[in-house]
């Protein structure tokens, strides 16, 4: 039976790493187990930044949001010595099993380190961009989701004022997850999405129109891997000639105290992923499937691709 486990969050941060975190040092500790906490992600593993946890090492933390234990990226990692010098790092300190919070790459980069060297590792999903296959909901998207629509309502009545065009830039290079959740509980007239293709001319000669039969302002809704909102907006004032504005939400998604989802399913998943450990399962990540625990092999997490539900696609149309 395992008896020492280490967590880390990789990637980039989001609210409710830390929820998920104490989860699980307080799991281990409940289980009698030791846990071990590796700072800065996997360049701090690969430079043995290491140490054990407790009750106390968490407390004060369900609230806060990004991650007490640090995140960084480490092009090391990806090579295979690198992977070896942080598998020799864990067994130096006596460490059975990982656990890692983060996204797809960041799990798969464990995954190799298990196949590798034997290290039974045990992935939590944590991005806003919910982009992880295998589950509906990953760490920080409900959180990064309600930020998006509080600035889209304080927008809306800039732009009403104004009778303006405001386009929001927000996070999802590859899944549009985030600007469509958002857009949809926004009220936005127009969600762009790296997964369907859109008509600027259409969409002007749609703006036009509603302007001219009384509309006051138009908000569009863009996930930053879709365009760039800086660029669309200066294309939709030249071709409207309504006066247009750009918001580029940038960094904020990221941050805040997270919400009570993310909290309470950060805690569930942190649960999940210790006594999963412990009873000697690896190589899988544990998520939500329509809002039960389940466990994904991890091979299937990170080799497939997250599609964004049509009824998402279809609900904005019927509702622009």
């Amino acid at each position: 039976m395992i008896k020492n486990i280490a967590v880390l969050t990789s990637g980039n941060d989001c609210p409710g790493m830390n929820a998920c975190i104490r989860s699980v040092v307080r799991t281990a500790v409940h289980n009698k187990l030791h846990i071990w906490g590796v700072h800065n992600g996997y360049r701090g593993l690969l430079a043995d930044e290491i140490e054990e946890l407790n009750t106390r090492s968490v407390g004060d933390m369900i609230q806060r949001g990004g991650t007490f234990l640090g995140t960084a990226r480490s092009g090391e990692f990806f090579e295979e010595e690198g992977r070896k010098q942080g598998y020799e790092n864990l067994v130096k300190h006596g460490i059975e099993g990982l656990i890692v919070i983060g996204g797809s790459g960041s799990i798969k980069g464990a995954a190799s380190m298990s196949k590798e060297f034997g290290m039974p590792v045990i992935g939590i999903p944590g991005t806003i961009e919910n982009d992880v296959w295998g589950t509906d909901y990953t760490i920080g998207s409900d959180t990064a989701a309600n930020t998006v629509v509080d600035a889209i309502n304080k927008l809306r009545d800039t732009a009403s004022a104004h009778r303006r065009i405001v386009l929001i830039e927000v996070m999802g290079k590859t899944s549009g997850w985030l600007a469509m959740t958002a857009g949809i509980a926004g009220g936005a007239e127009y969600v762009l999405v790296p997964e369907t293709k859109f008509n600027i001319e259409q969409i002007c000669e749609e703006i036009r129109a509603d302007y001219a039969a009384g509309k006051r302002y138009s908000l569009l809704v863009v996930a930053d891997g879709a365009a760039s909102a800086t660029e669309l907006g200066k294309q939709i004032q030249e071709k409207t000639e309504i006066d247009t504005r750009v918001t580029v939400l940038g960094h904020i998604q990221r941050g805040g105290s997270p919400t009570v989802q993310d909290r309470i399913n950060a805690s569930l998943l942190g649960e999940k992923a210790v006594l999963a450990m412990a009873e000697g399962k690896k190589d899988i990540v544990v998520g939500f499937d329509t809002g039960v625990v389940v466990e994904i092999p991890i091979d299937e997490a990170t080799n497939n691709k997250k599609t964004l539900d049509t009824e998402f696609i279809r609900l904005a149309k019927v509702l622009a």
